[in-house]
């Protein structure tokens, strides 16, 4: 790939848009871990409690957050994915792929042009 070509896509947003790309990665860590932990703390709560009603509304919270832990994952894949196998037919989103696919590159740090 082409740096010169890479930096006149993304015309001064390289920065912009690598900070969007760290900020998702993170999201797609943090969120799933922390709605985990969560539910583990609201199962042992409920299980120390000895409350058999409590327990199985605990189960059905935890398994709804692991659902949710997967979407938040999940998610922002699928999209790129998508959006990767639309914009290959499309004539003009070479501009874009190239620019995202730099965020991605840790080699294209000073494409800014």
């Amino acid at each position: 790939m082409d740096l010169f070509l890479v930096g006149a896509a993304c015309q001064g947003l390289a920065p912009i848009v690598r900070v969007i790309y760290q900020v998702i990665k993170i999201f797609m860590i943090l969120i799933p871990i922390a709605l985990i932990i969560f539910g583990t703390i609201d199962l042992g709560k409920a299980v120390i409690a000895s409350d058999e009603k409590e327990v199985k509304a605990a189960q059905g919270r935890l398994i709804k957050r692991f659902v949710y832990a997967a979407l938040v994952f999940f998610v922002p894949l699928l999209v790129s994915v998508v959006m990767d196998i639309v914009a290959s037919g499309a004539n003009g989103t070479d501009d874009w792929r190239s620019c995202w696919k730099c965020a991605k590159d840790e080699n294209c740090e000073n494409v800014d042009i």
